[in-house]
């Protein structure tokens, strides 16, 4: 039987540390991304210059500066066309990546999210920084993977949902 991510072998039976520590690797990860991207949608729906089309700190303007050097100047200009609601597309969909993930709820699907974000800032807002390794929306795709390919086992409603599930059949 599992549950809430703990595998439960049978009584008097005891599991490793290194059983432990696999099953709950991807916790911090988890953790650290769901917050990074609540507080990150959060900071963008709390500030009102963010989704104006010029001035500063707006996301009209952020386009505007990475127009011609972003790998995909075709991406930036459909933001452009309305970047007030792209502003709010991105925000809550930073929110919404953030809940599902830090909650574990539809885990891999969240992770996934938080990758297309990630590599479409990637790709426009800091594909200009040399040496790429200094643009943080690269590692922040990478920090991804782990999640879509593993989901959130430990400590996640997607956890205590299969739990459930296997209980009733």
């Amino acid at each position: 039987m599992q549950g809430y991510g703990t595998n439960v072998r049978g009584l008097g039976e005891s599991r490793g540390l290194k059983d432990v520590a696999r099953e709950h690797a991807l916790l911090p990860l988890r953790i650290f991304l769901g917050v990074t991207f609540i507080y990150a949608g959060l900071d963008k729906l709390t500030d009102s210059a963010f989704f104006r089309a010029s001035g500063p700190g707006s996301i009209g303007e952020t386009m505007h500066a990475v127009r011609d050097s972003s790998a995909i100047p075709a991406l930036v200009d459909l933001a452009l066309k309305s970047p007030g609601a792209f502003g709010y597309a991105i925000a809550i969909g930073e929110l919404a990546v953030g809940l599902g993930t830090f909650f574990g709820l539809w885990t891999r699907l969240a992770a996934l999210g938080g990758a297309l974000i990630s590599l479409s800032l990637w790709l426009t807002v800091s594909w200009q920084v040399t040496p790429y390794y200094f643009g943080n929306d690269l590692a922040y795709l990478m920090a991804w993977l782990p999640l879509v390919l593993g989901g959130g086992a430990a400590f996640s409603v997607d956890a205590l949902l299969a739990s459930r599930r296997r209980r009733i059949r």
